[in-house]
């Protein structure tokens, strides 16, 4: 790099610190992310009585996390690293469906389930990396991308399931993924183990680091020879790739393939990213704030269910707490610069 592009502010690549181990900072964010779920818990409680407090609505809260989440720590990746994408529900009815056919589940039965969740971890990839390429080596906006991917994706469901609901008949499945060792559900370990991977991938690997470079500085990021097309395509795939995963999740919970999964789930998903601090501009995720962001929206909406609240002041609550954030992160924002 020459010296006057060393010397120059606009292409310096951010310091690879501004996720979950990004000190005092990330540590106040995070806390305060805590002490909001605290509030809402004290809130369940005092409105709901046993019916919250109770070990089976936790687990029954942690069920509703475990599919938003799983998609959400995929989200984190792709919008830390610059971008978005708002077919992740489509693309998981896609892969839903596609893992639900007959020819897919004749499949299972004669090798093994595994089959099905192969089929939908490949659907989700194949389509995660159609949005990578078509933003990376396309030019085309992650908005219009994505946008593009979501009617065909949905379409396409459609059109695999004839608008009817493909109910799943391998016993096999629906006993390995609807079990409960040691009483938590085989979809909330899941989860968990997904969280996990993806903050160690986020915060201790070469690749995590490269996300927020690509992220905060796609130009700084290609001088310090990083090939960030190529980054870009892998971060869609990874995304795709959680879609994959949350559609087994789901396909166990409800035993069905249908095109009308997913729906509303790119907002959910990106909704609990922004709260949880990471920035839509790009250059600074936090896997753990994700987590805390899927469980305070999963805890309001478990809150106002008890409470016999309508779905319609659902809405409402959760688009201010979402404008409210943005709000907060744009003063951070401001004060950085």
């Amino acid at each position: 790099m020459s010296a006057s592009l060393q010397n120059d502010p606009s292409l310096t690549v951010p310091a690879p610190t501004k996720g979950d181990g990004g000190g005092t900072l990330s540590i106040a964010r995070n806390l305060g992310l805590v002490i909001a779920l605290v509030i809402l818990c004290v809130v369940g409680v005092i409105t709901a009585g046993d019916r919250f407090a109770s070990t089976e609505n936790l687990l029954t809260i942690l069920r509703l996390a475990a599919v938003v989440g799983v998609v959400s720590i995929g989200m984190t990746f792709v919008i830390t690293g610059g971008g978005i994408d708002l077919s992740v529900g489509a693309i998981l009815a896609l892969a839903s469906v596609w893992a639900t056919t007959t020819g897919t589940q004749d499949m299972a039965d004669s090798i093994g389930w595994i089959a099905m969740v192969f089929s939908a971890l490949l659907v989700g990839t194949c389509a995660g990396l159609i949005n990578g390429i078509l933003i990376a080596y396309g030019k085309v906006v992650p908005f219009i991308a994505t946008l593009a991917m979501l009617a065909s994706a949905r379409g396409l469901a459609e059109v695999i399931a004839d608008r009817k609901t493909q109910i799943i008949r391998n016993q096999g499945f629906t006993d390995f993924f609807g079990g409960e060792p040691l009483g938590i559900p085989v979809i909330v370990i899941i989860f968990a183990l997904v969280t996990v991977a993806g903050w160690f991938l986020l915060n201790r690997t070469t690749f995590g680091r490269r996300t927020f470079a690509v992220g905060g500085n796609p130009e700084a990021a290609r001088l310090a020879g990083i090939k960030v097309q190529r980054h870009t395509v892998y971060l869609y795939a990874l995304l795709g790739l959680t879609c994959g995963i949350a559609a087994v999740m789901l396909m166990s919970r409800t035993t069905t393939g249908s095109s009308t999964h997913g729906t509303g789930l790119e907002l959910q998903a990106i909704a609990a990213v922004v709260i949880g601090g990471t920035l839509l501009s790009g250059g600074r995720g936090t896997v753990t704030g994700t987590l805390l962001g899927v469980l305070i929206f999963t805890t309001l909406t478990n809150v106002f269910t008890l409470n016999n609240l309508s779905t319609s002041t659902q809405a409402v609550a959760n688009g201010v707490i979402i404008v409210i954030a943005v709000l907060l992160q744009q003063q951070v924002a401001n004060r950085k610069t």
